[in-house]
């Protein structure tokens, strides 16, 4: 399933771009993500825990980076892991692209997501919502982290993204799929000529 997202950020894109080299940092932005251990070559291993209604998933795996062009400021993570209680497996290739905006710094996100298990049952509505409320949890965190580097803090100094609660995610992606079903049935009727 490919979701595809954007958020900007206040800092210059060469501030963007230098964040983009801690992964670990990086992923500490991301709600329910840890990175413990560098094993070499651009790989991490660790962990993601999230919840989504009744089911908490805790995937164990790694994370890559594939490719990153200091040029184009792009930079692709190929990531996979197996929930810790065999009940599925997940894989994403990610690809970030910076751009330079009047404001500060326009981060796309491009995710091609596969999931198997229970987490595969919620359908592709309700994971592309709980991803975009996941994206705009890493925006804030990572606006913070930035922000703290700027005033001569180290981003250790401000807290990583809060774990990722299932009641909250839940609440807030109904929220969205709600309001795109209110948007359609309220949105006038157009017909059409011939």
């Amino acid at each position: 399933m490919l979701i595809k997202s954007d958020f900007e950020v206040s800092e210059p894109i060469d501030s963007v771009w230098r964040f983009f080299d801690d992964i670990p940092q990086v992923a500490a932005c991301l709600p329910g993500a840890e990175l413990n251990e560098h094993v070499g070559d651009d790989k991490y291993i660790g962990k993601v825990t999230i919840k989504m209604g009744p089911i908490k998933l805790q995937f164990a795996g790694s994370a890559q980076i594939k490719e990153r062009d200091d040029k184009a400021k792009r930079i692709v993570v190929d990531a996979a892991g197996a929930d810790v209680k065999g009940r599925g497996q997940a894989a994403m290739l990610l690809t970030a692209k910076l751009a330079s905006t009047p404001r500060g710094t326009k981060v796309e996100v491009s995710m091609d997501l596969q999931l198997s298990g229970p987490a595969a049952q919620y359908g592709r509505g309700m994971i592309s919502d709980v991803t975009v409320v996941l994206l705009r949890d890493f925006a804030t965190t990572m606006q913070n982290r930035l922000g703290a580097i700027a005033r001569g803090l180290s981003p250790d100094q401000v807290a990583s993204a809060r774990p990722a609660s299932g009641l909250a995610i839940g609440l807030r992606a109904a929220r969205m799929a709600l309001a795109r079903v209110f948007r359609r049935f309220f949105l006038p009727y157009q017909p059409t000529t011939n």
